[in-house]
């Protein structure tokens, strides 16, 4: 059992973002880096049914050469190899993207049984390159999945929905694109760290196609300024605070 997994390099959430001077990206230089949570299960799922089934995991990602520490983070958990889509740091559109994976999938020796992406990027949020990738290796897909079972030859996913949930049963080879909580990724281990460094990594430098999308401009949304008011000092604030519980209702 073949599996391959595409993740993506994201800036960390948690750090401040500035744009650059002319308005078109993100400044990076001060900023970390990760995967996003989708494409952590994703990867934590491939390796335990190349564990069950007997096989290997491929870990795949479009972008610049930094990217390499984002494929030997997921070989520490127990991916086998890295196929590395080296750019020059700008963001492809989804149909450029979509068609660099599967030039690569479809140019690469192992037959891949099972393409497992997050849902959605945790940047971008496109939703698009999952799907466009099936399309054009003429792959079944299920999309939002919380749940992965082979067997004989076939793959179960389970799709949450408001009412209960979905099954849908394909054959192999197949796409699947999955949500955070399908599985607890585990955490890389020292041995796991050593062992990754020495691990393949191929890289592939296509040529960017022209973009079909147009980006304007970046803006950092506007944060609220927190506002306090003071309503007195010692006992000459009882009153107002008196006032503002019969205004909520707390008396």
């Amino acid at each position: 059992m073949d599996v391959l997994v595409c993740i993506k390099r994201v800036p960390l959430s948690g750090g401040k973002f500035t744009i650059t001077e002319d308005g078109l990206d993100i400044e990076s230089a001060k900023l970390g880096f990760t995967i996003s949570p989708h494409e952590e299960v994703a990867v934590e799922e491939a390796v335990r049914i190349a564990e069950k089934e007997g096989g290997s995991v491929t870990v795949l990602t479009l972008g610049p050469p930094d990217a390499e520490e984002q494929i030997r983070e997921q070989m520490a958990i127990g991916a086998d190899r890295g196929i590395l889509i080296e750019t020059d740091g700008q963001e492809w559109d989804p149909q450029g993207t979509a068609s660099a994976i599967a030039d690569a999938i479809n140019a690469d020796e192992t037959d891949f049984d099972l393409i497992i992406m997050g849902n959605e990027s945790a940047d971008a949020s496109g939703y698009q390159v999952g799907i466009r990738v099936a399309h054009k290796l003429g792959r079944p897909i299920a999309t939002g999945v919380k749940g992965i079972t082979i067997a004989d030859g076939k793959a179960t996913f389970e799709r949450p929905v408001k009412t209960g949930r979905e099954l849908y049963e394909m054959p192999l080879p197949a796409v699947v694109t999955v949500l955070d909580g399908l599985n607890i990724p585990r955490y890389p281990s020292v041995p796991g760290r050593i062992r990754a460094k020495k691990k393949p990594i191929e890289r592939l430098n296509p040529e960017r196609p022209q973009p079909k999308l147009e980006k304007t401009r970046l803006e950092v949304p506007a944060m609220k300024a927190k506002q306090a008011q003071v309503l007195g000092n010692g006992p000459d604030a009882a009153p107002a605070v008196v006032e503002i519980f019969k205004q909520i209702g707390v008396i």
